[in-house]
């Protein structure tokens, strides 16, 4: 048997990613709800929270970074915290709760009510995930989950779920990767209509001519003589 070569190993990934990205398409209308929630809910002072392991832990960071920093127009910054990425935070909560608490641990001290959270896994049944999960219902956080195919645990304990069709995991955090620029392209355009909208309303509104400076016309009170023959 021959080694499997690059070149096979990206044709077969390929077709893999064709019908993730189709399993996209249509929940496209996921991506722009988000996008739109995430415009009101950031401007409004909240934060999002992602969290996921291994590769969907790079993926949560990833999101994290575009908000903290920006994804193509230049912006204001966001409150955008990654719960995989604080090491000292991580070991010492697994250390001291389990591996199960690493990450509802930090939903509960960072989240508040109206924040949102991002789940990432791509299995959609990683129980510290989960727990993140019934940790941030709990405080009244927007749990949204990016998971593999559905159905699965994570999705259902999610307020809103994007679950891609892929058979492997390579695909899926490929086409959740898409997702996050996706989700910005769309944040980005929400962010400038709010502004334009708010510049709008903030414009001052044009006076209007002042009756009582107007030189009044005076009225033909006199009736005209009749001429003599």
């Amino acid at each position: 048997m021959s080694a499997l070569n690059a070149l096979d190993w990206i044709d077969a990934h390929e077709h893999e990613l064709a019908d993730a990205l189709a399993s996209l398409r249509c929940s496209s209308g996921t991506v722009a709800r988000w996008g739109r929630t995430l415009a009101e809910r950031l401007t409004d002072g909240g934060r999002l929270l992602a969290a996921g392991n291994g590769g969907s832990a790079a993926e949560a960071q990833h999101l994290t970074s575009e908000l903290v920093g920006r994804f193509l127009e230049e912006r204001r910054p966001f409150s955008a915290i990654s719960l995989c990425a604080e090491s000292s935070s991580v070991t010492a909560l697994v250390n001291d709760y389990g591996v199960d608490e690493m990450f509802a641990r930090q939903v509960q001290g960072h989240g508040r009510p109206g924040d949102v959270l991002v789940l990432l896994s791509t299995s959609g049944r990683s129980p510290n995930v989960l727990r993140a999960a019934e940790r941030g219902r709990e405080i009244g956080l927007e749990v949204w989950a990016m998971t593999g195919p559905a159905p699965n645990p994570l999705a259902e304990l999610s307020h809103s779920a994007l679950c891609v069709e892929a058979p492997s995991t390579a695909a899926v955090q490929a086409v959740h990767l898409v997702a996050i620029h996706a989700l910005c392209a769309v944040l980005d355009a929400e962010l400038a209509e709010l502004s334009e909208r708010r510049m709008l309303s903030e414009a001052p509104v044009p006076e209007s001519p002042d009756v009582a400076a107007t030189p009044a016309v005076p009225l033909r009170t006199s009736v005209p003589r009749r001429r003599t023959a």
